[in-house]
């Protein structure tokens, strides 16, 4: 074979061989762009970034327990802010009476003084006798 032939033949090859080389590429990236391959990669990137954020979460968390806490309780009051409107009084008059009632049997000298119509003499048996 001459040289010049040989040339065109390696050139014919090579160009074969970038030619596939080419259309593997295209197909990777078409593959990569069809509707099924584009959701695949976002799920992937949101769970990477929900990772992330519930690993932040966490460690502020365990730095930070007692403002979260409070935050969160405070957080609870409020969404329930109308039906503790609603029965925190008749709860809290309930607490005063009964709190009233444990004094009142605690301190029975406090107690109103009687009057002395009231007061009835009782002899016991054992003084008649003597």
């Amino acid at each position: 074979m001459r040289p010049s032939r040989t040339r065109l033949i390696n050139a014919a090859r090579r160009s074969m061989i970038e030619r596939a080389e080419l259309r593997r590429k295209l197909g990777v990236a078409g593959n990569a762009l069809k509707p099924g391959a584009l959701l695949s990669r976002g799920k992937y990137r949101v769970g990477e970034k929900v990772d992330d954020a519930a690993h932040a979460v966490r460690k502020e968390f365990q730095s930070n327990r007692l403002p979260i806490a409070l935050a969160a309780v405070a957080g609870v009051a409020w969404l329930f802010r109308e039906p503790i409107k609603e029965h925190v009084p008749r709860l809290g008059r309930k607490i005063q009476e009964l709190a009233a009632s444990v004094a009142d049997r605690l301190h029975p000298g406090d107690a109103e003084p009687a009057d002395d119509d009231d007061i009835e003499i009782v002899e016991d048996d054992n003084e008649a006798a003597q």
